[in-house]
């Protein structure tokens, strides 16, 4: 490293902008996206719109007026563009929930497109650039937007704070479901404001899960729109899906297609309206299939594609121009790319028209192919593609705020782990890596299980960060991350290959890629700790109820952020319905595997110092297992540090809160992982 070159930390992560998915313009010359900048004194964001061009001019600032500008969409007519927006009107009052706002194409005073009280979660426009159907957690009775607006007010005038519910599914991340709403579909008529129900008032929802404008599509014609919903009975996450359509002249609901033992999600239409595409998973065979795409016949029958590709595909699905294939990103060894899959009856798999790094997102326009991606290396960037020609980029938001920040070295690796099967590890090496040196090694292990450590920039859990020297002059870390088997990207059987056994094989996987790093002259077989997140968390607590202590055995300490520590208490999470199938168990029914799969049931072999982090709004890991295994260890007399955030959920977003973790998660590890300061008795057990 030169004089002037600095290491990547956490100040300058939080200086970095975050781009949003773009929308292209329909001739395919422009986009806008959003672009959300944090200043971390006023522990604030802001999120402003920006017109991009595809010819290289430098971007253009669009909105400046608000302060959660997103989400926006280029109307098909290409003279306006629709965002969400939390602002004031002139006389100062602040919208109370997101609406929705227009802007011209080249910029502008926003308007409000019309007032809904329940406030709009996503939209999406229709083909003739004169209407919207969006999505709003709205009260089922009320057909009208005065309705809502009175429902809500005597919602609101109700002072009691007290959830009743008798819903299975009434909780999700870090909020619970609006009292008595359920998220349903209206169409607004752009030019005059008016809105009318189309799925609203009916017994449809959409997912609980809120996953945006993937679940309902329109039909190129406006005719119809199709939406995914549950057919249970009862509404639980981990139910599988089904579509439906909704005849936009009637108000007419029919289903579209709901095959037993199947998950159908993101549905697409043909740009000629002729065909339907959509994502299916056959879960009835087995939880954890593989979604794919799949074309839905007239009848509502399914006609998987790529049925001998083995990768999950990821929503949304995007069709070609010409109605002869279909855009999608998809997970492979680490990475995730752009893929085309043609429509014909030979095509087996679909071909990469755009590698990674990790695709964001896209959209196309004609010729014109717009792609966000990252990298290990850099944060979300904006590529072109036009025709043939090699990708473009066409944005530089953080080149001057990265301008003299050296990373190390990232590199793949691949062990052998559990079962004889290659394991891929990611490898971030400090900047200025002397290998003649020894240096201390970090496991940083994703969480999921079912998702991967990949050649992605993170946000906070990003190896430069930790694997940079404490102080100059030191040789810094090397950081591993490990895509033990579960991870997703390799294939259904490594993904299923946990259910009912968790933590034995990837214990396997982490512990085979120790040992390479044991075997390499550079790094301090001493100075290796482990760190994870979420699933990760989990496994830094299984991996002290089974692996002795240093220096018997080999990991100085632990990081477990939002970690399972009890199987049994985590029954309190929103996601009750899916862990006994991951477990192959329930507890009622077989108690002793499911504590076999369960860090507190090992509580007397932990004896490694461990920091625990968790929040209090967690509802995916609820808090109680991060107190629960904190004191756990403080009553065994092992050293542990608990950094517990009242108003975080199961991530850590406001930026003064992710300050404060990256500190507390480089000090513990510094002070395990520094030769001159690490403790050289091992902890007393009461």
């Amino acid at each position: 490293m030169s004089k002037k070159s600095r290491t990547l930390d956490a100040a300058t992560l939080w200086r970095l902008a975050r781009v949003g998915a773009p929308s292209i313009s329909p001739d395919g010359r422009q986009a806008v996206c959003s672009v959300t900048r944090f200043d971390a004194d006023k522990n604030q964001g802001r999120s402003g719109l920006w017109r991009l061009f595809v010819d290289g001019r430098p971007p253009r600032e669009l909105t400046q007026a608000g302060d959660k500008d997103g989400q926006p969409a280029w109307s098909p007519r290409g003279d306006r563009i629709a965002f969400l927006a939390r602002r004031r009107d002139a006389a100062g009052a602040l919208d109370e929930t997101p609406q929705l706002y227009l802007i011209a194409a080249d910029g502008g005073e926003a308007r409000r497109a019309a007032q809904f009280a329940s406030g709009i979660e996503s939209f999406k426009w229709f083909a003739d650039g004169r209407r919207i159907v969006f999505a709003s957690w709205s009260f089922p009775q009320a057909r009208t937007p005065e309705a809502q607006a009175k429902a809500l007010k005597t919602h609101k005038d109700d002072k009691a704070t007290g959830v009743a519910t008798s819903e299975a599914f009434h909780r999700y991340w870090d909020h619970d479901m609006p009292a008595g709403r359920r998220l349903q579909l209206w169409l607004l008529e752009v030019d005059t404001g008016r809105i009318t129900p189309l799925t609203a008032g009916s017994t449809y929802e959409l997912p609980r899960t809120n996953d945006g404008n993937g679940s309902y599509d329109v039909r190129p014609d406006g005719r119809k729109v199709c939406f995914v919903f549950d057919p249970a009975a009862e509404p639980r996450l981990g139910n599988p899906l089904a579509l439906a359509e909704a005849d936009v002249a009637t108000r007419r609901i029919t289903p579209r297609a709901a095959q037993p033992g199947w998950d159908l999600d993101a549905p697409a239409y043909a740009p000629d309206g002729r065909s339907l595409a959509c994502l299916a998973a056959e879960v009835g065979r087995v939880h954890t299939a593989l979604s794919r795409p799949a074309l839905v016949a007239a009848d509502g029958t399914l006609r998987p594609l790529a049925t001998g590709w083995d990768r999950a595909v990821d929503a949304p699905l995007r069709w070609a121009p010409d109605a002869s294939a279909l855009l999608f990103g998809a997970e492979d060894r680490g990475r995730r790319h752009l893929w085309r899959l043609a429509l014909g009856d030979d095509v087996e798999a679909p071909a990469c028209v755009h590698e990674g790094g990790w695709v964001q997102a896209f959209d196309t326009a004609g010729d014109t192919l717009l792609v966000l991606a990252d990298s290990a290396q850099h944060p979300a960037r904006v590529f072109a593609r036009q025709g043939d020609e090699a990708p473009r980029r066409i944005e530089h938001f953080n080149d001057r705020e990265l301008a003299g920040v050296t990373l190390g070295e990232v590199r793949e690796i691949s062990v052998t782990g559990a079962l004889g099967e290659p394991v891929q590890v990611w490898l971030t090496f400090p900047p200025g890596f002397d290998a003649k040196k020894k240096h201390a090694a970090i496991h940083m292990i994703h969480g999921g299980p079912f998702a991967a450590a990949g050649d992605s920039f993170g946000w906070r859990w990003n190896p430069h960060v930790f694997a940079a020297p404490d102080q100059p002059g030191e040789p810094g870390r090397v950081v591993a991350q490990v895509n033990f088997h579960g991870s997703s990207g390799f294939g259904h059987a490594f993904r299923h290959s946990l259910i009912g056994r968790q933590g034995e094989l990837e214990l396997q996987d982490i512990e085979a890629a120790t040992d390479w790093l044991c075997a390499q002259p550079w790094v301090d077989r001493d100075r290796i700790v482990a760190t994870g997140g979420s699933y990760g968390g989990f496994l830094v607590a299984w991996m002290n109820g089974h692996v002795p202590a240093w220096p018997e055995g080999r990991y100085r300490a632990y990081v477990c952020h939002a970690g399972v520590f009890d199987r049994i208490s985590t029954f309190s999470a929103d996601s009750w319905p899916v862990r006994p199938k991951d477990l192959a168990a329930e507890y009622w029914n077989d108690m002793p595997r499911v504590l076999a799969q369960s860090p507190h049931a090992y509580a007397a072999q932990m004896a490694t110092p461990t920091l625990v982090i968790h929040g209090a709004r967690d509802y995916r890991v609820p808090d109680a297992n991060g107190l629960a295994y904190f004191h756990t260890l403080k009553a065994r007399g092992v050293p542990a540090r608990l950094l517990w955030f009242p108003d975080e959920n199961h991530w850590v977003l406001k930026p003064a809160n992710g300050r404060q973790w990256t500190r507390e998660f480089r000090d513990w590890v510094s002070t395990y992982t520094q030769p001159a300061r690490r403790p050289r008795q091992r902890p007393r057990l009461l």
